[in-house]
C-alpha cells in the first residue's frame, strides 16, 4: 500500500489480486446479490485509489478496504431500498462464493441467510466479517470505526440472537 500511495501503478495491481475475491465475496454476502457485490467491489477499489492521499502510513490495508466496501454497501441500500433478483418465492436467492463448495443442506443455508438479515446491521456486520472473512476483533474494529471490545460485544450479542432464531432448526433436526 505504501508503494501504491507513492504512485507505483504495479503496487494496486498486486492489492486488487490480493484483496478483489474476499471483498467481493463479503459484499455479496452482505447485499445478497453477486450482480450488486461485483459492482460496488469495483466501486471499492475506485474509492480506494481515490482516497490513498488519506491512507495513514502503518495502518492495515485489510480494515480500511472493509470500511470502504462497507461504506459502499451501506450507500448502495440507501440508494436502492427496493429488494433485488428475487426468487418466484419473494426470497433473496442463496449466493455462494466463488471457490466455495456448494451448500450440502440448501435449506439450512437459506435459513443462516434469513436469520442473517433479521440481525440489526450493528450485530450482522461484525458476524460476516468475523465468520465468513476471517477477520479478528481487532481489524473489524479498525474497519467499522469501533473499539475492539465494543465489537466483541455486538458478535456476542449476534451469535446469541443467531442461535435464537436458529433454535428451531436446530431442534427439528434433533429429532
Amino acid at each position: 500500500m505504501e508503494r501504491f500511495c507513492q504512485g507505483d501503478a504495479p503496487a494496486f495491481d498486486a492489492l486488487f489480486q490480493r484483496y478483489a475475491r474476499p471483498i467481493q465475496g463479503y459484499l455479496t454476502r452482505l447485499t445478497g446479490s453477486p450482480a450488486t457485490a461485483e459492482d460496488l467491489a469495483q466501486l471499492t477499489f475506485l474509492s480506494m485509489v481515490r482516497a490513498r492521499g488519506r491512507f495513514q502510513d502503518g495502518a492495515r490495508v485489510r480494515p480500511w478496504l472493509y470500511a470502504i466496501a462497507t461504506n459502499a454497501a451501506r450507500d448502495h441500500a440507501r440508494r436502492h431500498r427496493r429488494p433485488e433478483d428475487l426468487t418466484p418465492e419473494g426470497e433473496l436467492p442463496l449466493t455462494a462464493v466463488a471457490d466455495t463448495p456448494q451448500p450440502r443442506d440448501a435449506g439450512l443455508e437459506r435459513a443462516v441467510h434469513r436469520a442473517l438479515e433479521q440481525l440489526p446491521e450493528g450485530q450482522r456486520l461484525p458476524i460476516l466479517m468475523h465468520r465468513f472473512e476471517g477477520m479478528g476483533f481487532a481489524e473489524i474494529a479498525e474497519a467499522l470505526g469501533l473499539t475492539e471490545s465494543a465489537v466483541k460485544v455486538r458478535a456476542h450479542r449476534g451469535y446469541v440472537r443467531l442461535r435464537e432464531l436458529l433454535a428451531p432448526l436446530h431442534q427439528e433436526t434433533a429429532e
